[in-house]
């Protein structure tokens, strides 16, 4: 089976480090800035960075409609921290203008672990994986709620921090940053089932 081409939406926030976590992962990994880049990918990593500027600058490159068909099409997709936003069906706190690529039937609250200071790390238990991951939170949102079809894959302190439904998979937290690149080679797997 050939390598999967998968893409880090690279319009803000850590793109360097998910295209070295998902090389690392086995697949091809492609910055993706412009509608035609994401129609030759086989699955999208959503960065962490800043939901509201994401929004925007998605809008303003022509990339939030095709991306809501992809993923809405059943395109793997893996958001993290401000991913994970901007996979929700609905926020709780969104900015004036914020819109979101959906995919996940949940609700989620923007920065809820706290502001930038009070950024943390933290072993965390994911479901499917055999031992804690290095969760770096940083202005991390949680999820409230969820729909039915969601499987919550991980909590920390009471709340819900990973969750998949289906071809997308979001964490509250960072993987890419901390050199365990087992979250990136389960969303690999999900990416080379779909194909």
């Amino acid at each position: 089976m050939s390598t999967p081409v998968i893409g880090v939406l690279a319009l803000q926030g850590d793109v360097r480090e998910h295209l070295i976590a998902l090389a690392a992962a086995d697949a091809v990994a492609r910055p993706v800035r412009r509608p035609e880049e994401l129609a030759e990918i086989d699955g999208l990593v959503i960065p962490g960075g800043e939901s509201t500027t994401i929004s925007k600058l998605a809008v303003l490159f022509g990339l939030m409609e095709p991306l809501r068909e992809r993923i809405a099409g059943g395109m793997p997709v893996y958001g993290t921290c401000a991913g994970l936003i901007m996979l929700a069906d609905k926020i709780l706190d969104p900015r004036s203008g914020q819109e979101t690529f959906g995919g996940i039937d949940m609700i989620v609250r923007r920065n809820a672990f706290g502001r930038q200071n009070e950024s943390f790390e933290a072993g965390v238990t994911v479901a499917g994986i055999d031992s804690p991951v290095e969760g770096v939170f940083i202005r991390a949102p949680w999820v409230e709620s969820v729909g039915a079809q969601v499987e919550v894959l991980a909590e920390h302190g009471g709340h819900i921090v990973a969750v998949r439904q289906g071809n997308a998979l979001a964490t509250s937290f960072h993987p890419e940053l901390t050199g365990d690149h087992r979250i990136h080679e389960l969303f690999v797997d999900m990416v080379r089932a779909e194909r």
